[in-house]
């Protein structure tokens, strides 16, 4: 989607540091972290919400989740703990309205999130 904040950055068309990329998703840090490590997994096929994916999709899906597993490892949290959250609808907190993966570490994280 061409006004898709994060359809821009999988385009290059919009700068991120990245930290994982493949042929099916992309890795980048969060440019507002609510952690020491904050980095957000998203596929490059669009999808607004999480409703949106269809079961076809599941695939990709899984792959998002070792993907953020990796990212883990990467930015050094597999061990001490991380936290993978994600967003559908308003009421969430979802503001940017493409599916995305947000791995957070690197402290204590507090239950309930909110």
């Amino acid at each position: 989607m061409e006004t898709c904040l994060f359809c821009k950055i999988v385009s290059k068309n919009i700068p991120a540091t990245i930290v994982y990329e493949d042929d099916r998703v992309l890795a980048f840090e969060d440019i507002d972290p609510k952690a020491p490590v904050h980095t957000l997994v998203i596929p490059k096929k669009h999808f607004s919400t999480l409703l949106d994916v269809a079961e076809s999709d599941s695939d990709l899906m899984a792959h998002l989740l070792f993907v953020s597993r990796e990212v883990a490892r990467r930015k050094g949290i597999a061990e001490r703990g991380f936290r993978i959250v994600t967003n559908c609808n308003p009421e969430s907190g979802q503001s940017v309205y493409h599916i995305h993966l947000h791995v957070m570490g690197g402290r204590r994280m507090l239950w309930p999130p909110g």
